[in-house]
């Protein structure tokens, strides 16, 4: 059974930076797309970044592009999320999310509805 535990999420004024954290765990497959989602309070739940751990692509949400960079280090079993420049606009709930990658990239990378495990979230808080 995959587990994904985050951490790294925390209160942080607008134009600050945070580094999330996901340390899986459990799994046999060689590849997974493996992403970061958010959830803010009365919103859906949206994709924010993904990469595919085999092959190396990423795939980020438009608001994002520019100031968050997702990243992995394969040895420690771990995936990050590099804030920068946050805005008030991104607080919310951060979680990670994977899914067993069949290729070398992601179908769908942004989309919640086709990934399989989920780790219970890290909240997040930018002030203005």
């Amino acid at each position: 059974q995959v587990q994904l535990v985050e951490s790294g999420g925390g209160s942080v004024q607008a134009g600050g930076s945070l580094r999330l954290s996901c340390a899986a765990s459990g799994y046999t497959y060689s590849r997974f797309c493996m992403g970061w989602f958010r959830q803010a309070p009365g919103k859906a739940r949206e994709g924010v970044a993904t990469v595919n751990t085999g092959g190396g692509s990423t795939y980020y949400a438009d608001s994002v592009k520019g100031r968050f960079t997702i990243s992995q280090n394969n040895a420690k079993n771990t995936l990050y999320l590099q804030m920068n420049s946050l805005k008030a606009e991104d607080t919310a709930m951060y979680y990670c999310a994977a899914k067993p990658a069949p290729q070398f990239w992601c179908d769908n990378p942004l989309e919640r509805g086709s990934y399989n495990y989920w780790g219970q979230g890290t909240q997040v808080t930018v002030s203005s």
